[in-house]
């Protein structure tokens, strides 16, 4: 199995995507860094003036910040599993490993693997514009308590939680264009209604989006109304509960289906 691992690994590492997409993600979070600093303590229209740079609320909204970008760990979860169908590999890779499990299986351990690497890319990029602006204002680096460690979690988290969806949904669609279109209209459009909208919000806390919120403890308020959301025990049991329906979905259509 780790032979496995490692080829599903060598086959991701052996492209420019990767890369390009962990870039894109580190662009990503940085500019919603760069928000979350720019706004700090700015007072709000009507309303109280945001968590100044040198509160914990501060640190604790910026440290969230990576978990925005997990739709470029989901494409790369995507393109593992519609690649091998769109550049007709999947035939070689079968024939090489009969029992298609095995592969499904390596491709969802390098899925992780992948998920948790762009997780942490995010929190180191986090920690470089989060400590030095904290001790600039004056205040006191919170990285052990204040709940910043399960946000820290959250975050890398729901990054591995997205490549499992990815790998999942590039399994059940097979056609790769389909799936990433798919993908993004899910987590830019579907659930961000679901999450925001208070009439949707007993459906959209329970959404991978809503789950990993809960986890993170951020508090969506948009104009729409606060967020309500999960407790965050509740948010990684629904976490962990997508994440074994993922897999399962990868393994199933990828087991019974033809693959011509």
């Amino acid at each position: 199995m780790t032979a496995l691992v490692r080829s599903e690994l060598q086959k991701l590492f052996t492209t420019r995507l990767w890369w390009v997409m962990l870039l894109v993600m580190l662009l990503f979070t940085g500019i919603t860094l760069a928000v979350t600093i720019g706004f700090a303590g700015v007072q709000a229209q009507g309303g109280p003036a945001l968590p100044g740079r040198g509160t914990l609320e501060f640190q604790q909204a910026a440290w969230t910040a990576g978990a925005g970008s997990s739709i470029f760990v989901m494409i790369l979860g995507i393109v593992m599993m519609t690649g091998e169908y769109r550049y007709q590999t999947i035939t070689t890779t079968f024939l090489s490993t009969p029992r298609r499990g095995r592969v499904v299986t390596a491709k969802l351990v390098a899925g992780l693997l992948v998920g948790v690497l762009f997780g942490v890319a995010a929190l180191l990029l986090t920690a470089a514009a989060v400590i030095p602006t904290v001790l600039i204002a004056g205040g006191e680096v919170a990285l052990l308590d204040g709940g910043v460690p399960r946000i820290m979690l959250g975050v890398v988290a729901t990054s591995a939680l997205y490549a499992l969806f990815g790998i999942g949904l590039g399994a059940l669609v097979r056609n790769q264009i389909a799936a990433v279109v798919g993908a993004i209209v899910w987590v830019f459009v579907v659930e961000s209604l679901l999450t925001a909208i208070p009439a949707l919000q007993d459906v959209g806390k329970f959404t991978p989006s809503g789950a990993a919120q809960s986890l993170i403890a951020v508090e969506v308020d948009s104009g729409f109304g606060a967020a309500d959301l999960l407790p965050a025990w509740a948010g990684a049991s629904v976490l962990v509960a997508y994440a074994l329906v993922f897999a399962l979905v990868a393994s199933l259509t990828t087991v019974r289906r033809d693959i011509t």
